[in-house]
């Protein structure tokens, strides 16, 4: 009776794993994101986490944002949104005054003037 238990039970799990997630919904882009500093890079990483994110990774020296992703929840577009609203100017759009002005002065990258 158990090893028709275990039986069953592998049975269904084999049946259910179909119906997981597979790795073709995954995709990864790299995107430029300006900024200076480590305050920055923490920034730019929370805000480029909305919802189907799995990944996001900004190289200061690069000013490049590695970001890995679900398109079926989000998309390149939705994250620079994000990441704009967060004060920081993308490839595709750029972030408002308003938010920009909020950056720590260290984070003015438009001005070039960082000490860090």
């Amino acid at each position: 009776m158990k090893n028709l238990i275990v039986f069953l039970s592998f049975i269904f799990l084999s049946a259910a794993a179909p119906a997981q997630e597979n790795g073709k919904d995954i995709k990864t882009d790299t995107l430029l994101v300006s900024g200076n500093c480590g305050m920055c890079k923490k920034r730019i990483e929370k805000a480029a986490y909305v919802k189907g994110v799995k990944l996001a990774e900004w190289n200061k020296e690069t000013k490049m944002l590695a970001v890995t992703y679900k398109p079926s929840k989000t998309s390149a577009d939705e994250i620079l949104k994000s990441v704009a609203a967060a004060g920081h100017d993308s490839e595709t759009t750029t972030a408002s005054e308003e938010a920009y002005s909020k950056l720590p002065e260290c984070c003015n990258y438009r001005t070039g003037k960082c000490e860090h």
